[in-house]
């Protein structure tokens, strides 16, 4: 610590060229990230910037037979959401196709399916339109309606059973998307613009999906890191101004954690983590209150040398020699305990460990360099005005029949501790997780509010899925396969929170004919293979039959999952040729929930262990 201070206070031009370069580098990562980030810099190709969606459904589709691209009813980048009790009429349905056909012409958008783009269930059936085109009879369209809530690839996929919302699933070519917006406003927009050739046809938009939910999940968190950053910063200046009734050591106590902070957030977007909920929340204020502390420590003290008539350098030195090493062990125990959170299985929860560490780490450096250099110079002349009103002081000496009355009874206290600390984990322990697709998000955003419509009038816009599988010894026809996945439907339909299944037995039961599933597998050749390949490959012996979920929280759908699971298991006892699991980012997300828990009962006990050696090291205690 006294060479630090003899190199912060003794070569301050140096000092100021680090802590400049520091805040050009945080700077650049706050405003302009993409200028270190540029693929020329680190050599990333362009797929590696495209949504998972992207990239993964490349790696899925290897699996597929050549020249096939199943139909995904639910595989859309951006959802559009249509609302009007007009699409079955005329004027509806010509304005509907005018705003598919709109959004087609965009150089950005490959394809949009909805109801009218769904194949013929019949391989010989020709390819009719689920609206009638031309000036059609009220009648007709009626009857188009009624076979529309019919069809399982319409009914709770992409129409609403009362007939009033439409969802337009859209797929993004990701090679001519320029801006966000290509993916939000825009399309909205040009939905809109086209709907209004049609003055008669009401209806309105609103664009929500995966793609929309993660560029306003980032922007909300940007959102709160800026004002997080506002309050942090503003409440250390109150606060500073209130302990030491000085203009300027209040201004240099509060510019080393806002310094902190400002350093912590521009690395952390450098480092390509700029949509972490809990970084974006917790780590502005956390920052700030730990830099904000040791600058306080640091500035006690150099305000009792400087009223005992030190110079200004010398009671910078002074400062960093006599709390510089408490300042370094609070901040190495902090960054310890967080650090753990890196052993973590949840990549979220790593990234905020890591942000953690990182913020306390370069706060610290921002404290013990920018309160010794910015006293050591001109504010040093002024920094101990208002030393002798020094509510610090006052504040020790009042609590110190407190103290003293504490350690007389260290035995007593040290048992109420334990006994509160003891109570607080079982109340921590009744706690349970839960997470939800936009509980970081302004639930009056359009995404948002989007998706919640959906889940209301839809079961959901999140889907997942039952695979099932068979061995060899099954063939590819048998009425078996039939018979499970119609009892799996079946299971699914008795949930209450899960959303309108589909699967192969779903588009058996529309085409025309009587029997049960299982006596009408041969009919499958009879339909369109992007159709068929969509629930049911026969080269890898899989039939999968989804479902939708809401965004209630997946927490609720624990209970949900674990009946299935049940009941998939003694299904499997009466097929043991079969072999039957949940996949889907939902079941993910709900299988990790657990694993949080089990991740920061981990990680919480690996800080306490090393942090008490850590501490025995240092005391020799």
């Amino acid at each position: 610590m006294s060479s630090l201070a003899d190199l912060v206070v003794d070569h301050r031009a140096a000092t100021l060229l680090f802590l400049l370069a520091m805040t050009m580098l945080a700077a650049v990562g706050q405003f302009k990230p993409e200028l270190l980030l540029d693929s020329r810099w680190f050599g990333s190709s362009a797929s590696s910037r495209l949504p998972p969606s992207t990239t993964q459904r490349s790696g899925s589709e290897r699996t597929e037979p050549p020249n096939v691209d199943p139909v995904r009813v639910a595989g859309g980048d951006v959802i559009l959401v249509a609302r009007s009790k007009d699409f079955f009429t005329p004027v509806g349905a010509e304005a509907m196709r005018a705003v598919v056909s709109s959004l087609e012409s965009l150089a950005h958008v490959n394809d949009v399916l909805w109801l009218d783009r769904i194949p013929v269930l019949n391989l010989f059936g020709l390819p009719e339109p689920v609206l009638p085109r031309g000036d059609a009879s009220a009648a007709r369209f009626e009857s188009a309606r009624q076979r529309a809530s019919e069809h399982p690839l319409v009914l709770g996929q992409l129409m609403s059973p009362d007939a009033k919302t439409l969802l337009l699933m859209v797929r993004s070519d990701w090679l001519f998307v320029e801006q966000d917006s290509d993916c939000t406003d825009r399309l909205r927009q040009v939905a809109e613009s086209a709907a209004a050739e049609y003055p008669e046809f009401d209806v309105s938009f609103a664009v929500t999906g995966n793609v929309p939910i993660r560029l306003s999940r980032a922007a909300s968190n940007r959102q709160n890191e800026i004002k997080y950053q506002i309050i942090g910063n503003l409440t250390a200046l109150l606060i500073a101004l209130l302990l030491f009734r000085g203009l300027a050591a209040m201004v240099v106590v509060a510019l080393a954690p806002a310094a902190g902070v400002f350093w912590t957030i521009g690395i952390v977007r450098l480092l390509g983590i700029a949509d972490n909920g809990f970084s974006a929340v917790i780590l502005p204020v956390l920052v700030c209150m730990i830099g904000f502390t040791d600058g306080v420590h640091m500035m006690v003290h150099i305000r009792r040398h400087r009223a005992a008539g030190d110079s200004p350098a010398f009671a910078a030195k002074a400062a960093i020699r006599e709390v510089g090493l408490a300042c370094w062990l609070t901040s190495l125990t902090t960054a310890i305990g967080f650090g753990s959170l890196m052993l973590a299985r949840q990549e979220v929860v790593r990234e905020f460990g890591m942000c953690c560490v990182i913020g306390v780490l370069l706060t610290f450096l921002s404290v013990v360099m920018i309160v010794p250099w910015a006293s050591a110079g001109r504010f040093g002349n002024r920094i101990h005005t208002g030393h002798e009103g020094n509510p610090i002081d006052r504040g020790l000496g009042r609590i110190s029949g407190l103290i003293l009355w504490v350690l007389h009874r260290s035995r007593v206290m040290a048992l109420l501790a334990i006994g509160v600390t003891a109570m607080l984990a079982f109340f921590a322990s009744r706690l349970s997780p839960d997470e939800r697709l936009t509980s970081s998000l302004d639930v009056a955003s359009e995404p948002a509010a989007a998706l919640q419509h959906i889940d209301e009038v839809l079961g959901g816009m999140e889907t997942a899925k039952v695979v099932i599988s068979w061995d060899p010894s099954v063939p590819s026809r048998s009425g078996q396969i039939a018979a499970v996945v119609e009892q799996v439907e079946m299971m699914l339909r008795n949930e209450p929170l899960i959303g309108h299944p589909l699967s192969i037995v779903s588009l058996l039961s529309a085409l025309p004919g009587e029997g049960p599933p299982e006596s009408r597998m041969s009919l499958l050749e009879l339909l369109p293979p992007p159709l068929k390949r969509a629930f049911f490959t026969p080269e890898s012996r899989t039939a999968e039959v989804q479902f939708r979920v809401r965004d209630l929280g997946i927490a609720r759908y624990g209970p949900v999952f674990e009946r299935l699971e049940s009941e998939f298991a003694k299904l499997e006892q009466t097929h043991s040729e079969f072999h039957i699991r949940l996949e889907g980012n939902a079941i993910r997300r709900w299988q990790r929930l657990y694993q949080v828990v089990v991740d920061l009962a981990t990680s919480l006990g690996t800080a306490s262990l090393i942090i008490f050696v850590v501490l025995t090291f240092i005391f020799r205690s």
